[in-house]
């Protein structure tokens, strides 16, 4: 990494420089194939761009990560590649006003994910290739000006291997065994992409006349490995692709930009996908090997539609820096789930989004990392680390309740002009308030100083004061801030008034909407109500905040939680308890009661799944050492009851399923899973499938019942790529001080492994029921990281330093270490520190939450 980082002030001052009027690449990839004779293989990358300087005679740079340069030319002239290349950028000096850049040079094909990433299929040594860029690895693949807001048409050709086909942002066509690719509109270099190898690839097409008898017809493409075309449903992903475009086509009234609309799946990705426009990446899983339940197909269908409002909100029109990276992300997690609740048959989105989604926006907002949403990003390692729980599901969350200030039609109305009025340039966050002040009428600085600058999550707590005669004398609401950020906001939300009606369901009688602001509200519309049972003061999930109760809605949820009749109000009061464990104030134990009473009738199957995490996490964590194999008990008998029950076939019974694996630990437990396995055990409707057998083998292997060769035996039986990862995450979790050994040093020592086997390798080691074997190796992970950091690659680096933290070494001397080396290690760099930061303060949570736990045994 070092020599690699861009600075924000170095970008700004190369865009007042420097103008790019296009880029022609050429790429010969032929060395994909073949012996490499044990040399690391490149190939040959060749550059021309075309720009102009606003000051002749100035001094500037390009981007270039590569192994060697052959040449360069810069006007005509050549420069030494040894004078003028240093590793990763190619100094320019003495610009004219309009100027001709060539490189020639060898190039790395990956195998972190960064950049060109090479991939071979064990199941029949296909290779494939494609790359991923964001925030800054198209210099890893061709030399360029590596920042969003130096804008330029690309034109792409490709020299493949006999029999392969390319993919790029435009429409391509082979002519004597090179892909020639259409000139594409001005993009940033990190949306570029290129696709290659021997893919299956389903076509389709899109039509669609408008009111003005304008006709668009769009050409459609899904392709993934051979190897996972007997599992690939692209009639699906068309479907979702159609319904898609037809929201964001009525609703954004500037028709798909980018000419044709590929979607590729493919293998080892880092991410869930990227918005490449006209070539969409995705991370293979997506395409499923065995049953999945429908939350899964939910998840797939949102990213898709993620994707997709990015060729509006990030590629046609793109921040300027990546400190407005929120303009993108945000926007189309929002409109991800907006477009999918209204144009697909997944119109339950909000409810997986309160639950799910937001989970992860609450924990990454109280870090002490957290940021505003428009953050300070001073360089790229800043800007790797900001794809956050903040920068996508907090500004989601924060995008929801801008809708419901502003009101919807305000909104739509405000991007529909944002993109007419910007595209194919840049922006910062003043153009976005600006057009919704337009369009709504409101005061968008003050609602952006408190909700896009600030950083932190507030509480909303009830409180119920009850006249003489039973009814709601005073409902207000209470909001606080942590002592950190101490910020209150305006909150528009709605309080729902809860009680049992007949029949035993606990139904919301009175809802009212108010304005929040300040620290306590009186919400005067509730008062002379009939008394509630249960108030929900962020009901229908409108605004972002961490939802408290008072003591009788409280004791109504451990009572009669799973009586709560709509779905989504149940989904909030779950979110709502996990934040009250995870903030030490509801013990542990007490989650995981409420789980065994109440998951097994949760209608909405991806809520239970994330009970399912959320009470795994309850007991690995949060709850106090001396309580542990009693709750693990507790919880694993209540998985295999609720498996036994569950409808045979259905979504719910393979969730059970899977919670049993994650759970197991008792020889009867083991013995389930190993006759499920073997076919001697059966469970009426459970199809064993193959992602279902190494869902079983986990936890054999880890408690030592499956051992190399039961492995071994399965790996032949499933000789996939997806079989070896789960091979080699089984192998990492035997229970022995040797495999532990072997498997540091393969990620830790070692640079051979692809960024899948990482991270596989670390997923085996690092098992919380392992806590004695890996107890040694405290020490050895603060020995180790900054080194990890210097020499390995950034994606790497993250992985190693976030997943070998000794998270399952739960003990203030752990807590010591971390603080020692944090104090030993100031000078780190930032994102380093950042990455141990937030790793201690998970760690001190987890201390002070089995600190309530044990409390409440008292």
């Amino acid at each position: 990494m070092p020599g690699e980082n861009l600075s924000r002030d170095e970008a700004q001052e190369r865009a007042a420089l420097l103008s790019v009027e296009g880029y022609d690449v050429s790429l010969d990839l032929r060395s994909a194939v073949g012996d490499a004779d044990g040399e690391p293989r490149t190939f040959r990358s060749v550059t021309t761009i075309r720009f102009r300087c606003a000051d002749p005679g100035a001094t500037s740079f390009a981007d270039l990560v590569a192994p060697s340069v052959t040449s360069v030319s810069l006007n005509g002239k050549d420069l030494d590649p040894s004078e003028v290349f240093d590793g990763a950028r190619i100094v320019l000096e003495d610009l004219a006003a309009d100027n001709e850049l060539v490189v020639d040079a060898q190039c790395a094909y990956s195998r972190t994910g960064e950049g060109l990433h090479r991939f071979v299929d064990p199941e029949d040594g296909e290779v494939y290739l494609y790359t991923q860029y964001e925030p800054a690895d198209s210099r890893r693949v061709f030399a360029n000006f590596e920042q969003p807001d130096l804008k330029a048409p690309f034109r792409f050709e490709v020299r493949a291997p006999e029999g392969w086909t390319v993919w790029s942002n435009g429409v391509g066509e082979p002519h004597d065994g090179v892909w020639r690719f259409a000139e594409t509109k001005p993009i940033s270099t990190y949306i570029t992409a290129v696709v290659a190898g021997p893919y299956h690839h389903v076509t389709d097409t899109y039509e669609r006349t408008f009111e003005d008898g304008t006709r668009l017809e769009i050409p459609l493409g899904a392709l993934c490995r051979k190897g996972l075309a007997p599992y690939f449903d692209a009639d699906d992903v068309f479907l979702v692709t159609k319904q898609g475009l037809d929201f964001f086509h009525d609703h954004f009234d500037y028709p798909y930009p980018f000419g044709k609309y590929d979607q590729a799946f493919v293998p080892e990705y880092n991410l869930g996908a990227m918005e490449n426009p006209g070539l969409v990446t995705f991370r293979e899983e997506y395409i499923f090997r065995g049953k999945v339940t429908r939350a899964s197909y939910e998840r797939r269908a949102n990213v898709v539609l993620h994707e997709m409002a990015h060729m509006w909100f990030g590629d046609l029109v793109t921040m300027v820096w990546w400190d407005d990276l929120w303009l993108k992300e945000s926007f189309a997690d929002f409109m991800g789930v907006f477009s999918m609740v209204e144009a697909t048959r997944f119109t339950d989105g909000w409810i997986t989004f309160a639950n799910n989604r937001k989970s992860w926006a609450y924990r990454a907002d109280q870090l002490p990392s957290t940021h505003p949403i428009t953050a300070d990003i001073r360089d790229l390692e800043d800007a790797k680390l900001n794809f956050d729980g903040i920068t996508y599901a907090k500004g989601a969350s924060v995008l929801k309740q801008l809708v419901a200030y502003v009101g919807r039609d305000a909104f739509l109305e405000g991007a529909r002009r944002y993109f007419k009025r910007n595209a194919y340039g840049n922006t910062r966050l003043g153009d976005l308030l600006s057009v919704l002040e337009e369009t709504s009428g409101r005061d968008m600085a003050t609602w952006s100083r408190a909700w896009l600058q600030t950083a932190g999550v507030n509480s909303l707590t009830p409180q119920v004061l009850l006249d003489g005669e039973g009814r709601v004398g005073e409902l207000a609401i209470v909001q606080d801030a942590p002592e950190s950020h101490p910020k209150l906001r305006p909150h528009r939300v709605a309080v729902g008034l809860y009680r049992r009606a007949a029949g035993g369901a606990v139904e919301r009688y009175a809802r009212v909407e108010v304005d929040v602001d300040g620290p306590r509200t009186v919400v005067g519309e509730l008062a002379g109500a009939e008394a509630p049972e249960l108030v929900l003061v962020n009901d229908d999930d409108l605004t972002y905040c961490k939802i408290r109760f008072d003591e009788n809605s409280l004791a109504t949820l451990r009572a009669r939680l799973g009586d709560i009749a709509d779905p989504l109000a149940r989904a909030l009061c779950w979110s709502a308890l996990w934040n009250l464990t995870r903030d030490a104030i509801l013990p542990a134990r007490d989650f995981v009661d409420l789980v065994l009473r109440f998951a097994g009738r949760e209608s909405d199957i991806g809520v239970l799944q994330m009970l399912h995490a959320w009470a795994d996490s309850a007991l690995t964590y949060y709850a106090a050492p001396e309580w542990r194999e009693e709750g693990g008990r507790l919880l694993a008998d209540g998985a295999v009851r609720e498996l036994r029950l569950a409808e045979p076939g259905s979504q719910h019974q393979l969730a059970w399923a899977r919670f049993v694996a994650a759970v197991a630990s008792s020889p009867a437990e083991l013995q389930l899973l190993r006759g499920l396995l073997e076919g001697t055990a059966k469970i009426d409707g459970l199809e064993v499938d193959q992602e279902l057998r190494w869902a079983f083998l986990g936890p054999l292997t880890a408690h030592g019942v499956a051992d190399e060769s039961v492995l071994a035996a399965e790996l032949a039986r499933d000789d996939t790529a997806s079989g070896k990862r789960h091979q080699v995450r089984c192998l990492a979790s035997r229970p022995s001080a040797a495999v532990k050994a072997q498997a540091w040093a393969s990620v830790v020592e070692s640079d051979t492994l692809s960024n899948a086997l990482v991270e596989a390798t670390i997923a085996g080691f690092a098992q919380p029921s392992q806590r004695e074997l890996t107890a040694p190796y405290t020490e050895k992970y603060f020995a180790a990281i900054e080194r990890v950091w210097a020499d390995r690659s950034i994606q790497i680096g993250m992985d190693v330093v976030s997943g070998l933290f000794p998270s399952s070494q739960d003990s203030p001397a752990t807590l010591d270490a971390t603080d020692a080396w944090l104090s030993a290690h100031e000078d780190a760099p930032p994102a380093l520190r950042r990455l141990v930061l937030e790793a201690r303060d998970d760690l001190a949570r987890t201390l002070r939450g089995q600190a309530c736990d044990a409390a409440a045994a008292k």
